[in-house]
C-alpha cells in the first residue's frame, strides 16, 4: 500500500474524533528551525464530514485490537486497515507544512498491539519532527488510555496538548460497549496529566528555563447518544472534570450508528445533533457564565430542553429572579440575563462609570436586545412584553427548526385550538383571543399592517 492510499484510508479513520483543539501556546521561530505556533491559536476550516482541514488530522494505525461496539475502527468491522511508519508521519507533516497546506499535526490512533507499543510509536514520530525536522509547530496528540506514567512524561514535552478521550460518561456504559477498556485506565492518564501540568508550572515560576509539559493543557471527548445517560448525567461529569482536572475543554460528539449493536440505536438513527449543539451550549455557560450544573438541568428536569438555549430555559424557570436591572447588577447577575455575554457585561461595567445607560447605550454594548429586552429593566423601564407571561416568551424565543423564526400565524391557530386567554400577535403587542374566523382575520389584518 502506498502512502496515499494510507493517507486517504487513515485521514478518513480520524474524522470521528472532534477533540481537535487549537494551540493556546506560543513559540516563536528560530534559526535554522522549521515553523512556530501563536498563543491565539489555528484557524480551522471545517469539511462537511467534520475534519479540521488546518491541521494534517490522521491516525498512526486503524487496525485496533479492542471490539469497542460504538467504534468503525473496532476489531471485527471489516474496513480496510492501515498503519503509518513514525518517519511517514513526519515526512508528511514536513511536506505538508512546506506546501502551506496545514500549520500543525493533529495525532491519535486506535491501540495497535498494546498502549505502550501504540504510545512508543507516536513518540518516536514526534521526536523525528522536534529533533531531526526542528519543527516548532503545533502538535496535539491523544493519550492511549492504560499508557505507563513514563511514556506521558515523554509525549508530555513534545506536544502542545493531548487529550485522553472519555469516550462514555458512564463506568457501567464503558463495560457494556467496550468491555476491554477499563475506565481506570482512562481516569489514571488524565489525573496525570493534570499534577504533571501543576508541577512543571510550579517550576517555571522558578526558572523560565525549565523544561514545559503540555503548555497547551489536556481536553478530552465524550460521545453522546450511544448509551442512554442522561444530560445532568453528562454535564455534571464535565463539570467535575473542569474542577479537578483542569481541563481546557470536553468536547461532544453526537453518536453516529457504526454497527449492530443490541443495546446501541439502529443504524437508520440520526445522530442526535441538536443534542449535542444543546450540550455545548451548556458546557459554555459552564465555562464563562459561573453556572452549575445543578442549575442547568435537574434531576426533576434532567435532561436539556432542545426547543430553547440552556440560558434562556434557566430564565424562564426562575422568573423570580428577573428582570434585571442593568444599571445596578453585578457582573455575575449581567451574565444571567439571557442577550449579554462576558463582553457585553464587561462594557456595561465600564460604561456605568461615567452614567446610568439607557435603551440605546445597552444596545452600543453588543446586548442582543431581542433576547435581554424580556429579561432587563433599563432604569426601571422593562421594553418586553406588557404581560410577564412564561409561555409567552417561551414561544418567542423558542428556536423551531434551528433557525431562531417562528411562524406567528401557526401559532394563532395553534392558541385558538387550545382556547388561550391570550394570541400573540408580534413580539410587543398581545391582543384578547376573539372567538372563530374573526379571531384570525383580525389577527392576520394586524399582521399586514
Amino acid at each position: 500500500m502506498d502512502i496515499k492510499q494510507k493517507l486517504e484510508i487513515l485521514g478518513d479513520a480520524a474524522k470521528y474524533d472532534v477533540s481537535c483543539a487549537s494551540s493556546g501556546v506560543n513559540r516563536s521561530g528560530k534559526s535554522g528551525a522549521l515553523g512556530s505556533t501563536s498563543k491565539c491559536g489555528i484557524c480551522h476550516t471545517w469539511t462537511d464530514d467534520g475534519r479540521c482541514m488546518s491541521l494534517l488530522k490522521i491516525l498512526m494505525s486503524n487496525v485496533c485490537v479492542y471490539d469497542c461496539a460504538y467504534c468503525q475502527n473496532r476489531r471485527s468491522n471489516d474496513v480496510p486497515r492501515a498503519s503509518f511508519t513514525p518517519r511517514e508521519i513526519a515526512e508528511l507533516t514536513i511536506q505538508f507544512y512546506r506546501r502551506n497546506y496545514i500549520e500543525g499535526l493533529f495525532l491519535s490512533s486506535a491501540v495497535l498491539g498494546t498502549p505502550e507499543k501504540t504510545m512508543e510509536l507516536m513518540i518516536y514520530a514526534l521526536q523525528i519532527l522536534r529533533r531531526e525536522y526542528r519543527f516548532g509547530g503545533y502538535i496535539h496528540v491523544k493519550v492511549i488510555p492504560g499508557a505507563p506514567s513514563e511514556l506521558i512524561d515523554q509525549i508530555g514535552v513534545l506536544a502542545d496538548r493531548v487529550s485522553v478521550n472519555m469516550e462514555l460518561p458512564t463506568k457501567s456504559a464503558l463495560q457494556l460497549f467496550a468491555p476491554d477498556k477499563k475506565h481506570e485506565a482512562i481516569i489514571h492518564p488524565m489525573q496525570y496529566i493534570s499534577d504533571r501540568c501543576d508541577e512543571t508550572a510550579l517550576e517555571r515560576r522558578k526558572s523560565r528555563f525549565a523544561e514545559r509539559f503540555v503548555p497547551g493543557g489536556q481536553s478530552t471527548q465524550m460521545i453522546v447518544g450511544a448509551s442512554r445517560e442522561r444530560d445532568l448525567n453528562i454535564l455534571r461529569l464535565s463539570e467535575g472534570m473542569y474542577e479537578q482536572m483542569k481541563l481546557k475543554r470536553v468536547y461532544y460528539s453526537a453518536y453516529i450508528p457504526v454497527g449492530n449493536h443490541p443495546q446501541l440505536p439502529a443504524l437508520i438513527t440520526k445522530p442526535p445533533l441538536l443534542r449535542e449543539h444543546r450540550l455545548y451550549q451548556a458546557d459554555w455557560l459552564m465555562r464563562f457564565y459561573y453556572f452549575k450544573a445543578n442549575e442547568i438541568v435537574t434531576e426533576q428536569n434532567p435532561d436539556l430542553d432542545l426547543e430553547l438555549d440552556p440560558k434562556c430555559n434557566y430564565a424562564l424557570n426562575h422568573l423570580d429572579l428577573y428582570p434585571i436591572e442593568i444599571n445596578t447588577a453585578d457582573y455575575e447577575m449581567l451574565l444571567r440575563i439571557p442577550g449579554i455575554g462576558p463582553k457585553s457585561a464587561r462594557r456595561i461595567i465600564a460604561a456605568r462609570k461615567y452614567g446610568r445607560l439607557d435603551e440605546n447605550g445597552l444596545k452600543k454594548t453588543g446586548a442582543v436586545m431581542k433576547r435581554a429586552k424580556y429579561f432587563s429593566t433599563v432604569n426601571g423601564k422593562y421594553y418586553g412584553l406588557h404581560s410577564f407571561t412564561p409561555d409567552v416568551i417561551r414561544c418567542l424565543l423558542r428556536d423551531g427548526n434551528g433557525n431562531g423564526q417562528i411562524s406567528m400565524l401557526d401559532d394563532i391557530k395553534q392558541l385558538e385550538n387550545e382556547q388561550k386567554e391570550m394570541i400573540l400577535i408580534n413580539s410587543n403587542t398581545l391582543v384578547p383571543l376573539l372567538s372563530g374566523a374573526n379571531a384570525y382575520a383580525e389577527a392576520e389584518a394586524i399582521l399586514h399592517s
